[in-house]
């Protein structure tokens, strides 16, 4: 039972994620914005060959490697916590992080870039010229939950 659940997140992340992908790819054009939510949340594609924040965007293969080396990673620590009585939270936050992971991974050797898509439309001006997508968000809830599960 718990591992079908954890294979439902990781389904619904990696391919929730590839769908809302392939219709920003088709139906916008990078750098146009859309408000979303009162303007709280901008719909914009962003075409990043990078890691985090478009660093190592020159070395593409480097991050393409990393990224399915640290995907495959998050599945086998997955994988071993299922003989594990408890620590729901820690099987859920890696199930989140190997679902985006994966969905990203995945733009990386199919596309040679991720497509990220929101942006926040309040907040520190920094901020708010960060482009994500839901992959990001489910790497970070996951991480987070990791460490809250782990103590």
């Amino acid at each position: 039972m718990i591992a079908a659940v954890g294979i439902g997140i990781m389904g619904a992340v990696f391919f929730g994620d590839l769908a809302i992908k392939e219709r920003v790819e088709r139906k916008s054009r990078e750098g146009e914005k859309r408000a979303l939510f009162g303007g709280k949340l901008i719909l914009s594609k962003f075409h990043n060959r990078g890691m985090l924040l478009s660093v190592m965007k020159d070395r593409r293969r480097v991050v393409a490697a990393l990224s399915l080396l640290l995907a495959l990673l998050s599945a086998v620590l997955w994988i071993v916590t299922l003989g594990q009585k408890g620590n729901d939270l820690l099987r859920t936050g890696l199930a989140l992080l190997v679902g985006g992971g994966f969905s990203n991974t995945y733009d990386r050797l199919r596309r040679k870039y991720v497509v990220d898509y929101l942006s926040l439309g309040v907040g520190p001006k920094w901020l708010r010229r960060v482009v994500f997508n839901l992959s990001d968000l489910c790497i970070m809830l996951g991480a987070l939950m990791i460490t809250l599960g782990a103590v």
